[in-house]
């Protein structure tokens, strides 16, 4: 790789310094985001993406780990490949919020009983628990739920 960029003129220094762990931040940024993804589809069961995500975290690493090696007495590469993993794990975790791939916990309180609440969750085959409790004011009703992501705005807007 390192020909390349001097066939092209940019200086040894240049290249060393600069463009090297350039290029292993970006390969680490790219295998971190690959890592959150194919954690979140190995946690909701996705069997067949998890696999090849797998692979291509494991190659560009692979890469970016043997240019480490190759530059290792090159201080701006380890700056560069955990510059890379922090951002990795940013861009991991903005993807997947995007994707709404994760669940979440739901939790409704009321003090009276929500029976139009109740009937929603189960045309919608939500899995809920409903307790009543005692609070600070007297009893309360409280609902838990999990749901995908994905569907929690359409529960709020029902909740409000």
């Amino acid at each position: 790789m390192q020909d390349y960029f001097l066939n092209l003129g940019v200086p040894k220094e240049v290249f060393d310094f600069a463009v090297m762990p350039l290029l292993i931040f970006f390969a680490r940024v790219m295998d971190v985001s690959i890592n959150t993804l194919r954690i979140m589809f190995v946690l909701n069961g996705k069997k067949k993406i998890a696999p090849i995500l797998g692979f291509f975290e494991a190659m560009i690493w692979l890469l970016a780990i043997g240019q480490i090696f190759q530059n290792i007495n090159n201080p701006m590469s380890y700056v560069g490949y955990a510059g890379g993993f922090a951002m990795g794990t940013f861009v991991g975790m903005t993807i997947e919020e995007k994707l709404a791939l994760g669940r979440v916990l739901v939790r409704v309180i009321t003090p009276t009983p929500m029976p139009e609440l109740i009937e929603y969750m189960k045309e919608k085959n939500f899995r809920f628990t409903n307790v009543g409790a005692e609070g600070r004011f007297g009893k309360v009703n409280l609902l838990f739920t999990v749901m995908k992501r994905e569907d929690l705005q359409a529960y709020i807007e029902k909740v409000k």
